[in-house]
């Protein structure tokens, strides 16, 4: 055997050969085993719940949270017409940034590998089931694979959604309420001094109601409320509202009726005095109606009298009197007794708090937010601004269609003597239709001066959200965008609301269609 030592390369024909190996993801997805450049790649994840948008392209499942970023997911599956199939452990999402940033959705990430120029080649005369104009070239024996193809995402990106693609250069009061708070309107009726616009609510089967301009917001129930020592019973403690403490008062121990623990219908009624907020607990919100003045009655003699019943101020008529509702008057309210004390005891626990804010920046804070009403269809949830809403009122059991309507009206409904076109959101937005149920709503807007309802299977609340939440949604088609252009992304509570631009509900076209229908 040779004792001689093989001569060492050169360490500047090392750097030159090591310079030309690029890196390359290999992964499969279907029965195809592919590839992507490094250089685009941001990461690897997990593939993360999404939460689904209308309008958008079929491939895309949805949008994530990725760590505050909203983040596109899209299935590699559908883009090359590949079966459906269920997610499992290995599925992954690999986040691909050419100005901003996707996840593709694929069965199983294999290696990285490095592959030298010479195991690269083009896709001339390829035969796949896949579309070769989205393959840049094929990698020959790399992984352990005989072929690899190359996907070329720019140009994926640039035919499935080329939106993106031309984003990849970087470059007091209203009648919002109206959603289940409406404050005043932004376009008043001339007879709007005559009406009465009210948040109403049930407590044990029975209807209340309390004037939108003392609502200031409609929140879920928080998982966990502080007790308040020596408090009254009826209440229950207090929680956190954006960093305030805000005391939680229940109707049905406040009017001494059954105990019942809240539900996912439950909701809490924020009604302001002045600069104190008290939450009221219902067992859930209606709608937010707009009364004739006419239609409500100040109490019977006989029970204005009574103690009992100091909350309550008036009682509306509705459905020719087969429906009525106690409207409560919440000054009364705060001058309850318990209710003073409770306020007193959480000012005292305000001012030992040395962490919460002076008054002044709570009202820098109020002037960095925006106030939106909060749907759901299915399992998404969608948000209009406050101001846009003029009321919210129940689904009537039958819908009145007119022959020669437009065929995205589903019909039409007495509104005081006033025919409104009623339009399904979920048609609208391109969901599956589902049966009628007592949970849906028909939210009104005022567009371009014609009021239009619209049913969604539920509205949830009406939330404050800070601005620094709130950011441009992803462009992934035209109606797409025109419809949802913001998106608030509340990454402590793990949600994700599209924001819907009221005006872009219906195309200019159909307004004049509707306004047809009204004449």
């Amino acid at each position: 055997m040779s004792n001689e030592s093989v001569p060492n390369a050169s360490a500047e024909a090392i750097e030159e050969h090591e310079s030309d190996i690029s890196q390359f993801v290999i992964f499969s997805c279907g029965e195809e085993i592919f590839a992507v450049d490094m250089a685009p790649v941001r990461e690897i994840i997990r593939v993360p719940e999404v939460v689904r948008v209308p309008l958008a392209p079929a491939t895309l499942e949805g949008l994530a949270n990725l760590r505050g970023t909203v983040l596109p997911i899209i299935s590699l599956r559908r883009l090359f017409g590949f079966p459906e199939q269920d997610r499992d452990d290995a599925s992954r999402a690999v986040v691909i940034d050419l100005g901003q940033p996707l996840g593709f959705v694929v069965d199983r990430v294999s290696s990285v590998v490095g592959v030298e120029p010479e195991r690269m080649a083009d896709v001339e005369g390829l035969r796949t089931t896949v579309n070769t104009e989205f393959l840049s070239g094929l990698l020959k024996d790399v992984g352990g694979f005989p072929m690899v193809m190359v996907i070329d995402f720019a140009r994926v990106i640039g035919a499935e959604f080329a939106a993106i693609a031309a984003l990849a250069a970087p470059g007091g009061a209203a009648s919002a309420l109206a959603t289940e708070l409406g404050l005043e309107p932004v376009e008043e009726d001339e007879d709007s001094s005559d009406e009465l616009q009210l948040v109403s609510f049930e407590v044990e089967r029975q209807e209340y109601a309390i004037a939108i301009e003392n609502v200031q917001e409609i929140v879920q129930i928080p998982e966990h409320i502080v007790q308040v020592p020596r408090a009254a019973a009826h209440v229950l403690g207090v929680m956190t509202l954006r960093n305030r403490l805000l005391p939680l008062v229940s109707l049905r121990r406040l009017f001494s009726l059954p105990a019942r623990a809240p539900d996912e219908h439950s909701r809490i009624v924020v009604v302001a005095l002045g600069s104190t907020a008290v939450g009221l607990v219902t067992d859930s919100v209606n709608e937010v109606l707009r009364v004739a003045r006419e239609a409500v009655d100040a109490m019977p003699a006989l029970l204005a009298g009574d103690e009992t019943l100091a909350e309550i101020s008036a009682i509306c008529r509705l459905d020719d009197g087969a429906r009525l509702v106690s409207i409560i008057d919440t000054d009364q309210m705060f001058r309850h007794a318990s209710v003073r004390e409770a306020l007193d005891q959480v000012k005292a626990m305000r001012d030992d708090d040395s962490h919460d804010p002076d008054d002044n920046e709570e009202d820098d804070t109020a002037e960095d937010e925006e106030q939106f009403v909060v749907f759901r269809l299915d399992k998404e949830e969608f948000g209009v601004p406050i101001d846009s809403v003029q009321e919210i009122v129940r689904v009537p059991e039958s819908l009145t269609h007119v022959p020669g309507a437009p065929a995205f009206v589903e019909g039409v409904i007495n509104l005081r003597g006033a025919v409104l076109p009623v339009i399904d959101q979920r048609r609208r937005l391109g969901l599956a239709a589902i049966e009628r149920s007592d949970r849906q709503r028909i939210m009104v807007f005022l567009l371009a001066g014609l009021r239009t309802g619209f049913i969604v299977d539920s509205v949830a609340e009406v939330l404050k959200i800070h601005r620094t939440a709130i950011a441009p949604a992803p462009h992934l088609s035209g109606d797409q965008a025109r419809l949802i252009g913001r998106i608030a992304n509340l990454e402590q509570q793990r949600r994700l609301i599209q924001l819907i631009e009221p005006d872009a509900l219906i195309a200019e076209a159909d307004r004049e269609r509707l306004a047809a229908l009204d004449a």
